[in-house]
């Protein structure tokens, strides 16, 4: 499953990186990009999983940056 969602609060290009790579990691995620300039985040990701992934993406992008969230 495909969805892009809004990340709030994301003011640096560097922790967008960061946000990035750490959701590449979570299992089941086929493939993420944060974009800093569009403050987005696309992600390809299993479908039986999605909700379960999902939760763990939030906790990546919050780890990385504490006033950032996912806006679903």
């Amino acid at each position: 499953m495909k969805r892009s969602y809004k990340i709030e609060n994301l003011d640096c290009a560097h922790c967008a990186g960061k946000m990035e790579t750490a959701i590449n990691k979570i299992p089941g995620v086929k493939h993420a990009t944060v974009s800093f300039m569009l403050a987005r985040l696309t992600i390809d990701a299993e479908d039986e999983n999605f909700e379960q992934i999902m939760s763990e993406v939030e906790k990546a992008v919050t780890g990385v940056n504490l006033t950032c969230k996912v806006k679903r």
